[in-house]
């Protein structure tokens, strides 16, 4: 029996009320459902941030290049990432907290060619360093998958 007319027997049987509900509870499964399967850019593009920085955070730079959009690997040589992050990211310690202050879509930024991109940045405090504001702007890459495009912190 297919749900239209369950719904419609409910209706019969019980009175509006009921059917209410039942509607109610349909759409929030099937709304739930796509919800779940087609996440937002700046979703995706935050879950991807977020495993990224885990990367940053266990000092794994040379992995973190690696999973880095092809637009970040053509801009920095891996020996220069790793010198960098070693000379400025690991003297900071320790991630304390790491607290989301916005994450917003944009199509253009001031340096990098017209694409799609999520700017977001966190409210971090680092064992040797308290206030930080951390950047990291994923991109869509040319063959579909979120990556890191940039980071940097201040």
């Amino acid at each position: 029996m297919d749900a239209g007319l369950q719904i419609w027997e409910a209706k019969m049987r019980t009175g509006h009320s009921t059917l209410l509900i039942i509607s109610l509870t349909v759409l929030t499964l099937v709304g739930g459902a796509s919800i779940e399967a087609e996440d937002s850019p700046v979703e995706t593009a935050l879950e991807v941030a977020e495993a990224w920085l885990e990367l940053v955070d266990e000092g794994e730079y040379a992995k973190s290049w690696e999973e880095a959009a092809a637009y970040f690997r053509g801009a920095v040589r891996l020996d220069d990432w790793q010198q960098t992050m070693m000379g400025a990211r690991s003297p900071l310690g320790e991630v304390v907290s790491r607290e989301l202050m916005e994450a917003k879509y944009q199509s253009r930024l001031a340096g990098a060619p017209d694409g799609e991109y999520v700017l977001i940045r966190f409210k971090t405090s680092f064992s040797n360093k308290a206030d930080t504001v951390e950047t990291v702007v994923p991109m869509l890459d040319p063959d579909g998958r979120w990556r890191v495009s940039g980071y940097y912190f201040k």
